[in-house]
């Protein structure tokens, strides 16, 4: 235990982080790892891997998961911008090159190769869209010389538009409805939020207009006639099957059959095996981190971390809500993985980034420090 009286880099960051975050953020890797000795296995056999391939990448990948999460909570206010900007910056580049270097899968170019690993630039710039978002509207709000609602404008086009090129249509929705959440936090006036709100009913449209894919799923969605709806019904089964309480950890059978077992529909081989019970314990922690890191943000003063921090539980909230509600059947089928408990090694080191940035956001400091770390960068 580190002693209050302490007064070393250790000491302060223990005696000012939120505590209750990180117990519940730990909580979700520890689940997502026995979760995924459930749902990895039998993928693993029909690709011809090891049974415990998915697993140990896993276990690989959250070593550096567990180190960037608690090296970026260290930063300070001044310092996760700019960490932020570097990581916008990179990424968005490393989405551009890989339209022309990255492979195609299922007819997208999400992916690059760097030094043999598949990484999704993508997952990438949502933390530092998030947070250059809220810097900008906090900016904006503060000097009258700073057009801050005209960057954070620009930046959700500039960003967008190459998601929507490759297409990734759900990452793109994730964004937009994060930046449209800031928006209104940001105390702009109902008309512009009403206006956005339009806005996106027209681009749902268009995405079901022009985007075949898009509107297959959509049609998928409201008429099981209309096309192949295998994974979502098994789905359904595994609720189902498991009841309550459940099957029992091994003892489930449709997630043999469910192509992705360890990805997006691992919430439905948790239900299989460990019931609706552990099931509503993990959206409890979801929900947990959600209400305490917006009751946090309520609390604090600055403007930036309020808003920083109310975009990154939002895009937080909303990813786990969008896996979990596609499981269940209560929206279109969306590849979006489960914050934590999917398997995928670009997902845990860009909610490591995420968390990370909340974590150094909701730390408490001095009046003094956080007036300090809110020039311009």
């Amino acid at each position: 235990m580190v002693s209050r009286a302490e007064r070393s880099v250790l000491g302060d960051w223990w005696w000012t982080v939120d505590r209750s975050l990180l117990a519940a953020l730990a909580a979700l890797m520890v689940a997502g790892l026995v979760f995924l000795m459930a749902g990895g296995p039998p993928v693993a056999e029909r690709l011809g891997l090891s049974a415990f391939h998915f697993v140990n990448r896993q276990v690989l990948f959250l070593a550096p998961t567990v180190a960037i999460l608690l090296c970026v909570s260290f930063l300070s206010l001044r310092h996760v911008r700019r960490l932020a900007l570097i990581l916008y910056v990179v990424s968005m580049v490393l989405v551009l090159l890989a339209f022309e270097f990255g492979p195609e899968i299922k007819g997208a170019h999400r992916w690059i190769m760097l030094g043999g690993v598949g990484v999704q630039p993508s997952e990438f710039v949502k933390p530092a869209f998030v947070v250059l978002a809220a810097w900008a509207f906090s900016e904006g709000a503060k000097r009258k010389d700073m057009p801050g609602p005209l960057l954070a404008l620009l930046l959700l086009p500039i960003t967008i538009v190459p998601l929507i090129l490759q297409p990734d249509f759900g990452q793109t929705m994730l964004l937009t409805i994060v930046w449209c959440g800031l928006f209104f936090v940001a105390g702009l006036h109902w008309f512009w939020v009403l206006g956005l709100g339009g806005l996106g009913v027209v681009g749902i449209v268009a995405a079901y207009e022009f985007l075949p894919h898009v509107r297959a799923r959509i049609e998928r969605f409201m008429d099981k006639s209309s096309g192949d709806t295998f994974q979502v019904d098994t789905a359904m089964e595994s609720f189902a099957r498991g009841g309550w309480l459940g099957r029992g950890p091994g003892e489930g059978t449709v997630k043999r059959i469910l192509p992705d077992a360890h990805t997006d529909f691992i919430f439905a081989v948790t239900a299989e095996e460990f019931g609706v019970i552990v099931c509503l314990a993990v959206l409890a922690i979801f929900a947990f981190v959600v209400l305490r890191g917006l009751t946090l943000a309520r609390r604090n003063d600055d403007v930036f971390c309020r808003l920083a921090t109310t975009g990154l539980v939002l895009m937080f909230g909303l990813q786990a809500a969008i896996n979990m509600m596609v499981n269940v059947h209560l929206m279109p089928a969306k590849g979006m993985t489960l914050p934590f408990i999917s398997y995928g090694g670009s997902s845990l080191l860009s909610l490591a980034l995420g968390m990370g940035f909340l974590i150094a956001l909701t730390r408490r400091r001095p009046r003094a420090e956080s007036l300090d770390g809110n020039g311009p960068w």
